[in-house]
């Protein structure tokens, strides 16, 4: 629909994501031709590659989320809008809501991202808990926390060594990174914080059901990340596939048979899948998905036979290389926003929408203090580092992306701080229950 003067371009933005967000700001250069209205179900967008870092205690919260108002509040063609949408009226060119409300559109914009997948099993979900949102991390901090706790009161030694095993199910970016930190709390930050246990002795284990950790990165990175977990104590574990899991307990099959793993804290760091209003979208226009749930899209990201609806992001299948699709990274969302942009301004100026084209600008994974790996093809041999100058450089990439300006001074000098001291200043235990079911409690006196 051309625009005119009193009837400028309506875009709805559903998801306030990477690439919700990046979309909505590209828009900033049709001024006052277009209308946005971004919606999502939070009031704020959340960097999710430093989530584990609230969930190990190292950041607070509010220091890599910043609410979407304040984002956009010097961009007068955005409107911000606090809501669920739940069904696509693609008839009437409408986002329904879940409290009635209906948002008309001339091109609806899907960036409603990923969450877990528990691979049909949802009743793990309350067992092992994923890293998606705020609330999973400060969920996941209170049980790490309160496992060394429970240790700490325990006298059964049985129970106890159950309370000091953790598992992380999932050895890609993110568990890599939560058995890092997770190795790194026992060995340093809680070294001399308790009397009647050690926490080096803590065991973490990572089950990975593919060959190798990391499986995106080049083997021998994948092999330096494990032997970086390796010395911080991690047992990793590949080609081991869980198929039973229950409160303290996890099954796993693997070259050598079967195997248990009691442990009091699981955490899920494995399977992803779309959010569900992407589905919603697919069935309501009599598109498909993919087994993850991701729409299959045009070259220039919108639905075959909708140029209306552009689907970016983790909630489409976003073509990169023959037979391989972007990887769920926030430069994908980026990236897949910032293109839907485009083809929104390329449709106004009367030219024909671009295809999308991804630039793969490398990965990067940090392992607990001066540990990391990188896998930045575009730098040569440079782009494969390990050790101290991986970790410099995810330090630099993180700052540069983080939103806010005073979120980077926070966060910078917060690891300045934790680099000198060896420390997570945010070690706070909130949520039910605060205090453990233990078995056997004491306090048990000191060595």
């Amino acid at each position: 629909m051309a625009p005119t003067a009193s009837a400028p371009h309506r875009v709805v933005i559903v998801g306030g994501g990477f690439a919700g967000l990046y979309a909505a700001k590209e828009l900033a250069k049709a001024g006052d031709r277009v209308a946005i209205m971004l919606v999502d179900r939070r009031n704020h967008h959340l960097f999710q590659p430093l989530l584990y870092q609230v969930a190990t205690g190292a950041l607070s919260p509010g220091e890599i989320a910043q609410p979407l108002r304040s984002i956009f509040r010097k961009q007068s063609n955005v409107t911000v809008l606090l809501g669920e949408a739940v069904e696509l009226d693609p008839a009437a060119r409408e986002v329904c809501l879940s409290d009635g409300g209906r948002l008309p559109y001339d091109t609806l914009v899907v960036a409603t991202g990923a969450r877990h997948s528990y691979f049909a099993h949802p009743e793990w979900a309350s067992f092992a808990p994923g890293l998606k949102t705020i609330d999973d991390a400060t969920e996941i901090r209170r049980r790490i926390l309160i496992a060394f706790e429970a240790a700490e009161r325990e006298t059964d030694p049985v129970a106890r060594r159950e309370w000091m095993t953790f598992v992380i199910v999932g050895g890609g970016p993110t568990g890599v990174e939560l058995a890092g930190a997770l190795g790194e709390i026992a060995n340093d930050t809680l070294r001399n914080d308790f009397r009647s246990i050690r926490p080096a002795d803590a065991w973490i284990e990572v089950i990975e059901a593919m060959d190798r950790i990391l499986a995106t990165y080049p083997p021998d990175r994948s092999a330096s990340a494990q032997r970086q977990l390796e010395r911080l104590g991690v047992i990793v574990r590949t080609s081991c596939r869980v198929v039973d899991m229950e409160p303290g307990r996890v099954r796993y099959e693997g070259p050598n048979g079967s195997a248990e793993v009691r442990a009091r804290t699981i955490l899920w760091a494995a399977g992803v899948q779309a959010a569900s209003f992407g589905r919603t979208v697919a069935e309501a226009v009599g598109a498909s998905t993919d087994r993850s749930g991701r729409n299959l899209v045009n070259p220039d990201l919108t639905i075959p036979g909708h140029p209306e609806i552009i689907v970016a992001g983790d909630a489409a299948v976003q073509p990169w290389k023959r037979g391989k699709a972007v990887p769920g990274v926030a430069q994908g969302g980026i990236q897949g926003g910032k293109h839907a942009a485009r083809v929104i301004l390329a449709r106004l100026d009367g030219r024909p929408a671009p295809a999308f084209h991804y630039q793969d600008r490398g990965d990067v994974a940090v392992i607990g203090r001066l540990r990391g790996v990188t896998n930045i093809p575009w730098l040569g041999p440079f782009g494969k580092q390990s050790g101290f100058l991986a970790w410099a450089l995810w330090l630099g990439i993180h700052i540069v992306y983080l939103i806010g300006f005073a979120n980077r001074i926070v966060v910078s000098v917060r690891w300045a701080w934790s680099f000198l001291t060896r420390g997570r200043s945010t070690r706070l235990i909130t949520g039910s229950p605060l205090i453990p079911p233990m078995d056997h409690p004491g306090p048990q006196p000191p060595d």
